[in-house]
């Protein structure tokens, strides 16, 4: 039997750009063990199909760069790094979201 999320599976999809950068701050990471981490930190588990495309865009907008780790036995594989602009980013990107949170949690109407 399927667990249940905790969480509706689109605020996952809508965060999920600030997520791999909140993740990818802890140090530079293959795709494989960025997404084990957020699952190990509570996230519903990331397929592939959803997490590659995710960073191939942080890639290509300039706040995530890669580089190519041989394999040692195995197949090689790409490491992504937060960039400079990157880190600039998430920090904009969780100030906003501490705002967010804040208006959608706040009782006084």
């Amino acid at each position: 039997m399927a667990s249940k999320s905790r969480f509706p599976a689109s605020w996952q999809r809508a965060m999920l750009p600030l997520l791999l950068l909140d993740q990818l701050d802890a140090g530079p990471a293959h795709g494989y063990a960025i997404a084990k981490a957020l699952t190990d930190r509570g996230f519903d588990p990331l397929k592939g199909a959803t997490l590659y495309p995710a960073l191939a865009k942080l890639e290509a907008s300039g706040v995530v760069s890669t580089t190519w780790e041989e394999g040692q036995g195995g197949p090689g594989r790409k490491v992504y790094e937060l960039t400079d602009v990157g880190r600039t980013e998430l920090a904009e990107q969780k100030l906003l979201f501490s705002g967010f949170a804040q208006l959608v949690t706040n009782s006084e109407r």
